[in-house]
């Protein structure tokens, strides 16, 4: 029975990290290329009492054993990298990945970041930044005289300068991809870092083999279904609950243990 109290309190600890996670994907529905999380979980050791296919006799083996677990861990949060919906914006700087890749941020401590969140603005300079002020690379720098700036699906950056009758192109930007995204360390702000996991950056003009393409005056909205994170929050609930009573019910046996009499 004490046993089965430990067990119990290790599948509370998991649903509340599984409801951390579910709160988390909530809050961020309506952050621009966002990725939810998943945790996934482990049962942990077990005790043998007896062996599967030990020997019962000289003859025989048993066919089944005695094994007791002894609870639940989570083994990770994975993001999951699934496409959001695209959302038209009508801005000319905003710009949305259909299909695989990642815009490539450089910080202020001179690494390169990725993200998915393609809601860009110009700073004083005329540079093309994100929204902390983070330029993106390569380097984008848009004409102070520019009336009208188009960005094709393949990355290639024009301008329309006052006065002129045709567009003069200033830039062209790439993309950046992983063979596990999965492993990126997340950083906040939209933005990832790589990591040992995910292994080192694949850059190419998007359109191109293995990367996806650019859709000017989009953005990509949050890969969160709310639907399915409250049925998974109802079902932590529910599953929280019950653990709950088997610690309860555990404690309960205990105590009629401990109320006999001789």
């Amino acid at each position: 029975m004490i046993r089965a109290m430990w067990t119990a309190a290790s599948g509370m600890a998991a649903q509340q990290l599984n409801m951390d996670v579910l709160a988390h994907n909530l809050a961020n529905t309506n952050t621009v290329g966002f990725k939810r999380s998943r945790a996934d979980f482990q049962d942990m050791l077990y005790q043998t009492l007896r062996t599967p296919g030990a020997s019962a006799s000289s003859a025989t083996t048993l066919p089944t054993g005695i094994q007791l677990g002894t609870g639940v861990r989570a083994v990770a949060v994975q993001k999951i990298f699934t496409s959001g919906s695209l959302q038209q914006t009508q801005n000319e700087l905003d710009m949305a990945i259909e299909g695989d890749g990642f815009f490539q941020i450089s910080r202020p401590d001179g690494t390169i970041a990725y993200s998915r969140s393609g809601a860009f603005k110009k700073n004083s300079t005329g540079a093309v930044v994100t929204s902390d002020g983070d330029p993106i690379l390569p380097n984008i720098t848009v004409p102070a005289n520019t009336i009208k700036l188009s960005i094709g699906s393949d990355g290639t950056v024009s301008a329309l300068a006052a006065g002129a009758t045709t567009s003069s192109q200033i830039g062209s930007l790439q993309l950046a991809r992983f063979d596990n995204p999965g492993g990126l360390d997340a950083q906040g702000s939209n933005l990832f870092l790589p990591s040992g996991a995910s292994g080192d950056p694949t850059t190419g003009a998007p359109g191109s083999p293995g990367f996806g393409t650019l859709a000017q005056g989009f953005v990509e909205s949050s890969n969160v279904n709310i639907a399915e994170e409250m049925v998974n929050m109802i079902i932590g609930q529910r599953n929280y609950e019950l653990n709950a009573k088997a610690v309860q019910t555990a404690d309960e046996m205990l105590q009629t243990a401990n109320g006999i009499k001789r």
